[in-house]
């Protein structure tokens, strides 16, 4: 069911001294590419329309896309999350990311709304602290994502997201058009990691615990439903932590991304599939009906 791409624009650049972030080779037979593997087009019916990241993402790494394109008449939006699976040794492509890539384990996505899944310690909601969105950096744990791109524009081309009546009163809905959706994952001491789901700037807090943060994780993005084309943004990677790539600088600990390419064992063109330990349990967010 996978197929490559095809046609479209170049990419925008990346980060200096990275390459720009893509989408995977591998993806629904519904998807239409770009050229450069920045825009995912559902070209027809509601799925089939499943995206990966084309490089595991490095700790604190954000993979961050753009609505460019709805298409009304179906129930459901776009859902993003990680999964440990290489997009590459799937035997066949999920249709749907929720529920049949998360039944495979070791896949963690969710439909995006306003009102997120959330995971607490002891399984008490805790309430979350929200900084002011036009603070020039987003904070997650000890990371820091610089915030200019994390959030889309009213107006194309605007020059300040702080002028940006949108951004100010973070008025645009999860789901519209220019709206801004990213996932990363933050690495705790005890060798797993939370993952965050980031909507227009604001972070929605751990929307899953205990993902295996020594395996390589890719961004999922389900190009669903009312969801009908994506854009992926790149985005300048600010200080943040996390070993093995984390350096002293000034008595500050940031992070030193990996190169893209390279799995977060070192190792170079392996297969990710299951090894020991057994599989870390999947949590399943709200699921989109469809309605043909």
């Amino acid at each position: 069911r996978a197929r490559v791409g095809d046609g479209g624009a170049m990419a925008e650049p990346a980060a200096p001294g990275r390459p720009p972030a893509r989408f995977h080779r591998v993806h629904g037979a519904n998807v239409r590419m770009d050229a450069a593997r920045t825009r995912a087009t559902r070209v027809e019916s509601f799925a089939n329309a499943l995206c990966f990241s084309q490089e595991p993402l490095a700790p604190g790494e954000i993979f961050l896309v753009e609505i460019e394109e709805k298409e009304p008449g179906w129930c459901g939006h776009l859902r993003v999350g990680l999964t440990a699976h290489d997009p590459q040794s799937l035997p066949a492509l999920p249709e749907y990311s929720l529920p049949d890539l998360v039944s495979l384990g070791d896949s963690w996505v969710f439909a995006i709304t306003r009102s997120h899944n959330r995971v607490a310690p002891d399984g008490e909601e805790a309430p979350r602290e929200r900084g002011p969105l036009w603070a020039p950096e987003l904070l997650i744990e000890r990371l820091r994502i610089p915030r200019d791109k994390l959030v889309g524009r009213s107006r194309p081309g605007r020059y300040s997201h702080v002028l940006d009546e949108l951004y100010r009163t973070n008025a645009l809905p999860p789901t519209a058009r220019r709206s801004r959706i990213g996932v990363l994952y933050a690495p705790r001491p005890d060798g797993t990691a939370d993952m965050h789901i980031v909507i227009n700037g604001e972070d929605m807090g751990p929307s899953a615990r205990g993902l295996p943060a020594a395996r390589p994780l890719y961004a999922v993005v389900d190009v669903f439903a009312s969801t009908k084309s994506v854009r992926v943004i790149q985005v300048e990677y600010g200080r943040g932590y996390l070993p093995p790539w984390a350096q002293k600088r000034g008595g500050e600990e940031v992070v030193t991304p990996r190169p893209h390419g390279q799995c977060l064992s070192g190792a170079r063109g392996v297969g990710h599939r299951e090894a020991g330990g057994g599989p870390c349990r999947a949590q399943v967010g709200p699921l989109g009906t469809t309605h043909g």
